[in-house]
């Protein structure tokens, strides 16, 4: 009874909220549930507690707005001054009219750009004030 007791306990500290273990037929499962970050859906696994779980790694930069596409595509400007051009327009109704207003009354822009797991998204904008 102690290993089980122990095994909740350090599953209910985790890093991913709400977590927990439980016992089902005589071994113990972890129940890991989360919100995926590009889209927003609910997510739920659960696994026995003797598995090792992957953890995505998910990074965060900004980058300078440079030109919106006609086709939906942005053009950032990267810290060694080359331009990323493969980024599509957020699907975000807000965030992407924010984009576009700011853009249109020529203001300068900063996209803050998740990835993990080999995806890529703008998440917010920050006004850097008028272009000179």
């Amino acid at each position: 009874m102690t290993k089980q007791y122990d095994l909740e306990q350090n599953a209910n500290t985790s890093f991913f909220p709400p977590c927990g273990c439980f016992p089902l037929q005589r071994h113990a499962k972890c129940r890991f549930v989360g919100i995926d970050i590009f889209n927003g859906k609910k997510l739920e696994d659960i696994v026995p507690s003797s598995h090792n779980c992957d953890v995505p790694h998910v990074s965060r930069a900004d980058y300078q707005l440079i030109d919106i596409s006609e086709d939906g595509f942005v053009s950032l400007l990267m810290d060694n001054g080359d331009t990323k051009d493969d980024l599509r327009l957020p699907t975000d109704d807000n965030l992407l009219g924010q984009i576009k207003d700011g853009f249109g009354e020529g203001k300068d822009l900063v996209l803050s750009i998740m990835s993990a797991m080999g995806e890529e998204q703008i998440c917010a904008l920050k006004d850097i004030g008028p272009k000179n």
